[in-house]
């Protein structure tokens, strides 16, 4: 297969990919992907439900390419689309396959990509749709992704997780009153299942980033970009700028959340435990466990082992 232009260098490919279809057999996908990413020696994590495959995972050149050649041997996922960038070294420190019960977690029964969706718009004409003052621009991530980067003009939810969007829609917006809403994501697959949420609720015209942030930075030259800032990504890099390559911002172990250089100058950042976001509002519970979990770092590295281990404070899952 032909392989993509990346716009950076680095030795590691990662690839961001999803797709909403009807997998009624997904779990029984499960364990021969799993085996596939394996010997592949590809890590990541990749999420089946009977709504579809979503996930981000990383390798080699060929190893990426054999995991696609896989994946496209079912023709329910012949036209899978991914985006790709590169990192100097592996983002990820696992290889999972997990089982869910949506590829992203609305919490709305009914809501069907697969049977209702917004109109796409290609990357390249983005610009041209968000200029229309009548456009309602809606950043569908999360608060601490938004403050980081958005687009210009986009409108902040302010909330901590999807399930929140519902609700914050119903309190802000009336499909009487606001007849075009776009909306966007990192990778097109938030903003999809927003979309089908919002035809739901009766908006007429709503429109989506197709392939999200990630594909905007990769197709649109920065000097004719309307996005600001880096881009949160969920693997070790933490953040990508323009030109997709690493950012300049670390990840707080304890809350999750990316930190800058002036974040970590403050006095309330303690590496692994806790930073200027939620050194006041963390439950003792989870210092503890972003303590030991420090101490199990710094441990993994005096021992020279390859990535450091312990456990998510937050999730209580192994890293």
């Amino acid at each position: 297969m032909t392989s993509p232009e990346i716009p950076h260098e680095g030795p590691i490919v990662v690839a961001a990919l999803y797709k909403f279809v009807s997998l009624p057999d997904f779990e029984a996908l499960r364990e021969p992907l799993l085996e596939t990413m394996r010997s592949n020696d590809v890590k990541g994590t990749l999420l089946l439900a009977e709504e579809g495959i979503n996930g981000t995972v990383s390798g080699t050149r060929e190893s990426i390419d054999a995991l696609l050649v896989w994946l496209k041997s079912d023709t329910r996922l012949l036209d899978l689309e991914h985006k790709e960038s590169r990192a100097q070294e592996q983002p990820f420190y696992r290889t999972k396959v997990k089982l869910k019960r949506e590829i992203v977690t609305l919490g709305v029964e009914g809501v069907d990509p697969n049977r209702r969706v917004g109109t796409y718009v290609e990357p390249e004409q983005w610009n041209e749709l968000i200029s229309d003052p009548e456009v309602l621009l809606i950043d569908t991530r999360n608060d601490y992704e938004v403050e980081i980067g958005t687009f210009e003009g986009a409108v902040d939810p302010k909330t901590r997780s999807f399930r929140e969007f519902p609700d914050y829609i119903k309190a802000h917006y009336d499909p009487t009153r606001h007849k075009k809403v776009a909306m966007f994501c990192t990778g097109g697959i938030r903003c999809e299942k927003a979309s089908s949420y919002m035809l739901e609720q009766g908006f007429e015209e709503v429109y989506h980033l197709k392939g999200g942030i990630l594909k905007y930075l990769e197709s649109v030259p920065e000097q004719d970009s309307r996005w600001r800032g880096d881009c949160f990504v969920f693997d070790n890099r933490v953040t990508v700028r323009h030109d997709l390559s690493e950012g300049d911002f670390d990840q707080c172990h304890a809350c999750r959340r990316p930190i800058s250089a002036e974040d970590q100058r403050s006095p309330c950042y303690e590496p692994g435990i806790s930073c200027p976001h939620c050194w006041d509002s963390l439950p003792e519970k989870t210092r503890a466990g972003a303590r030991e979990r420090q101490r199990q770092i710094e441990l993994a590295k005096a021992r020279g082992e390859a990535h450091p281990i312990g456990r998510n404070p937050r999730t209580g899952q192994n890293q």
